[in-house]
């Protein structure tokens, strides 16, 4: 039995938590008033993608003759985004001599008529990989090909467990050359924020009736369920249950407070990828992930795991402050659609890129509740305080107002922190949606700058984000690195758009006003 029900009363605390951690360049044209409806991604039911993934696993043999794949090469299935005119995205991984290719996913493009049309790779060219074993395996290793950079080669791939200093877990995957033992790259593949606090009134929650009571579980929504780990950090927790069906008090007093915000805040995220993308959950099969609450102590942070598919939160300086608000909660969940999406690896650009998504979808998800307590805005927790003077945590309009962000790309910044190196796509962002100089949205007072000075028109916010949503699921791999970035999002404009449209235009000087070119040897 599903139940809509109350969070209760004196303003129950509803928290966002938020990680912490050429082209032309004037201002586009008035924008056309609607989308073509043809490369918008049509809404699957879980039994019609389930179908589409089928299909494409019986055919995968013939796809890779297709593409001209070694005999050495296989391809996995991994995901599907159907167009509207009937066009099929389909994203596979890629083994060789049955090892996994880290760096060699692949996006294949197909008319209504299943002719292949394109393909975005993560890598391009062919690829030729001696297997043969030099060095024996580290203890707990796996042997990989690596092709997300340099010569593919044979490499090892291990996976570092251990816990940072404020209490993260971390897992460290590390990959070093099967010959020379060197390393080669290394991430860390638990996404890690910082947190922000925001009451957000009296809300429904979807809860579920048991034999005795109620449970945080929204049988809408996947069965996504809501746990209480009570100061543990490993675990699933408890789940959060009670006798009657509300939830909180409003306080973080009440322990059932943070898990009300928590709950929230996923079906808040489900409920805009759903509605607004056409994506039936974080991998769009229609099952849910999960929330645990209450997580160590005074832990100031929240982060994604993809070993649990799920979102974990502290409870901020003084366990008083829990980090589950709207956005940060839009903000953990998003990074499970990009783990199942593009798979942005989260170091370098690309991991710049995938924080700023999570950013990028965590604003849009704040617009889309059109709360009154937490109205939408560009500002990345702004209701924490973590700073304790009062201002956010990041700043979409001019990233560089937090003291570590950049505004714009320069050579060399993958090799900063990720959460400081998305600065240029939240720049990006906040000038495709609003366009540069002083506004007031929602009261709130944003002046963006450009890198080359120059003017730039806004596109609004609801066709940005269907043009960052469809280059992430269409257009983006694993190693997507700002240019490509570009290239994916004009592609992404072009389909849906029109490549003269103004909303082309405005992708391309927006990215303009973040110093972002065209990749070398790029078609755009």
């Amino acid at each position: 039995m599903s139940t809509r029900r109350a969070a209760t009363a004196a303003g129950t605390a509803i928290v966002a938590a938020t990680l912490i951690g050429a082209g032309l360049s004037t201002a586009s044209a008035a924008p056309t008033p609607e989308p073509s409806p043809a490369a918008a991604p049509v809404k699957l039911s879980a039994s019609q993608r389930a179908e589409l993934l089928r299909d494409a696993d019986a055919e995968k043999a013939r796809t890779a003759k297709e593409l001209g794949l070694s005999g050495a090469e296989k391809l996995v299935v991994r995901d599907v985004v159907k167009d509207r005119d009937g066009s099929v995205h389909t994203r596979y991984e890629r083994t060789y001599d049955g090892l996994p290719v880290l760096g060699g996913d692949l996006v294949v493009h197909e008319t209504k008529s299943r002719k292949t049309e394109g393909v975005t790779n993560a890598r391009g060219g062919d690829l030729k990989v001696d297997t043969a074993r030099a060095k024996a395996a580290p203890k707990g290793a796996r042997a990989v090909v690596w092709a997300a950079s340099g010569t593919p080669r044979l490499a090892y791939e291990k996976v570092v467990k251990s816990t940072k200093k404020d209490g993260t877990p971390s897992r460290l995957h590390v990959v070093t050359d099967a010959r020379s033992g060197k390393k080669i790259f290394q991430w860390d593949d638990i996404r890690t924020g910082a947190g922000h606090t925001q009451y957000s009134g009296d809300v429904e929650l979807g809860s579920k009736k048991e034999s005795s009571g109620f449970s945080l579980t929204d049988v809408e929504r996947g069965e996504h369920k809501t746990y209480d780990l009570g100061g543990g950090t490993s675990g699933q927790g408890e789940l959060v249950a009670g006798e009657d069906d509300e939830w909180g008090d409003g306080t973080a007093a009440n322990k059932e407070t943070a898990a009300a915000d928590a709950h929230f805040g996923a079906a808040l995220t489900w409920d805009y990828f759903k509605n607004v993308h056409g994506r039936d959950g974080i991998k769009g099969d229609g099952v849910g992930a999960y929330s645990r609450v209450h997580y160590g102590n005074n832990y100031v942070n929240a982060f994604w795991d993809d070993s649990c598919f799920c979102m974990t939160y502290g409870d901020g300086e003084g366990n008083a402050k829990p980090l589950t608000s709207i956005d940060v909660a839009a903000h953990e969940m998003t990074h499970g659609v990009t783990s199942n999406t593009a798979g942005l690896i989260y170091s370098g650009e690309s991991g710049g890129l995938n924080e700023a998504t999570s950013d990028i979808f965590g604003s849009s998800v704040e617009f889309a509740a059109n709360n009154k307590e937490d109205v939408g805005d560009y500002l990345i927790g702004e209701k924490i305080d973590i700073r304790g003077d009062g201002t956010p945590l990041r700043y979409m309009d001019k990233p560089s107002k937090d003291g570590k962000s950049k505004d714009d790309w320069y050579k060399g910044i993958g090799s900063i922190d990720v959460h400081y190196s998305s600065g240029v796509a939240n720049h990006f962002f906040y000038l495709l949606s609003e366009g540069s100089g002083a506004k007031e949205i929602n009261g709130v007072k944003y002046d963006s700058p450009t890198a080359d000075g120059k003017a730039v028109t806004g596109i609004g916010r609801e066709k940005a984000e269907k043009i960052w949503f469809k280059a992430l699921t269409t257009y983006m791999t694993s190693n997507t690195n700002y240019a490509k970035a570009r290239t994916a999002t004009l592609d992404a404009a072009k389909d849906l758009y029109g490549a003269d449209s103004a909303e082309y235009k405005g992708v391309d000087a927006a990215w303009a006003g973040v110093n972002v070119k065209a990749a070398k040897g790029g078609k755009h």
